[in-house]
């Protein structure tokens, strides 16, 4: 029988309104389970790892990734997936984040959550955590279906680096523009095979996020020389840029001298665009011919969260910036795609 371990860290999910002051309030895992019953009829064995003190997604930072991160690491060898309870704000940030601590991962790790309280009548909770549970232990051949870090959401299971959350109103909260779905819940999972990952043969290696030292920079007409020079010359060794179209930007002197002067000083400049639908094209236009020629990172079709995790990941990883700069524009965990 298979066993999963959920990591209960916090979220909507796990949320109970208050009998006098009606305002949204963590519940403990036991009061979830009272809300599933249907949990009791699945075929796995499920352990529970519940936070001390479960958060609000918007406090997650870093040191929480890491927590996690030990918290696979030391389970990953007696379980045969992973369900992590998670606010649905910053979601795809720990996903993404997780996609890069976690090399050589052959077993599901999937993030789920939900827009209303497990304890709501019309609540989508119920089935976004059995459906997860569902994904986390299904296998083929004595495989893991899906040995990826994953968003599993409205039906919808995404690779959790190419995700983002893009309505807070609706069940349907993520969607992914960039690479197509790894699987669908209907009457049947239906799994998009020629989609999803396949692991190596190495044994998993656990990193640890060693790094958040990235700014960023969004670009707007009429941005003003002191604006981006407060940006740039902060005490910051990457910057994630957040340009026009296919990755433009003006072509000014003082825009161009300023990005050249802090790349020349070591910072790494990673360009991703603004639209959530396409990628950077370095040297397309000429409005981006400069960005290439002065040694501006492309960052293809990555993700704002992608991009930013990536970034703090690889600045752990060395304090290189050719290396870094290398690295970002490499498709690490299927993050990007390379035109």
């Amino acid at each position: 029988m298979n066993q999963i371990l959920i990591i209960y860290t916090g979220g909507t999910i796990g949320m109970m309104s208050d009998p006098v002051t009606k305002a949204l309030v963590p519940i403990n895992f036991e009061q979830i389970m009272d809300n599933v019953p249907e949990l009791e009829r699945l075929n796995c064995k499920i352990k529970v790892h519940s936070f001390d003190t479960v958060i609000d997604s918007s406090n997650m930072n870093p040191e929480i990734w890491n927590e996690l991160a030990r918290l696979i690491k030391k389970n990953y060898d007696s379980v045969d997936g992973f369900v992590v309870l998670h606010g649905s704000d910053t979601m795809a940030f720990s996903a993404s984040a997780l996609s890069f601590m976690l090399e050589n991962l052959d077993k599901p790790v999937i993030f789920t959550g939900s827009q209303l309280p497990i304890s709501a009548v019309r609540t989508d909770a119920k089935e976004n955590l059995m459906t997860a549970i569902e994904l986390a232990k299904a296998k083929k051949n004595d495989r893991a279906r899906v040995p990826e870090v994953c968003i599993y959401f409205d039906y919808k299971l995404f690779r959790g680096n190419r995700a983002f959350k893009y309505n807070s109103s609706k069940f349907e909260a993520f969607r992914s523009p960039n690479y197509p779905i790894l699987a669908e819940s209907g009457v049947h999972l239906r799994f998009s095979v020629n989609d999803i990952r396949q692991p190596g043969t190495e044994p998993i290696i656990v990193h640890n996020m060693a790094a958040n030292d990235v700014a960023v920079l969004k670009l707007y007409p009429g941005i003003s020389p002191k604006v981006v020079e407060s940006i740039l010359a902060s005490e910051v060794r990457g910057v994630i840029m957040e340009t026009y179209g296919s990755g433009n930007t003006t072509t000014d002197d003082w825009f161009i001298d300023l990005l050249k002067k802090a790349i020349d000083s070591g910072k790494v400049i990673l360009d991703i665009s603004q639209c959530k639908v396409g990628t950077v094209e370095l040297g397309r236009y000429e409005t981006s011919k400069q960005l290439k020629d002065i040694g501006v990172t492309n960052g293809y079709d990555m993700t704002f969260e992608a991009a930013v995790t990536k970034m703090m990941y690889l600045l752990g990883q060395s304090n290189d910036p050719l290396q870094v700069k290398a690295w970002l524009e490499t498709d690490l965990r299927g993050e990007l795609t390379i035109s």
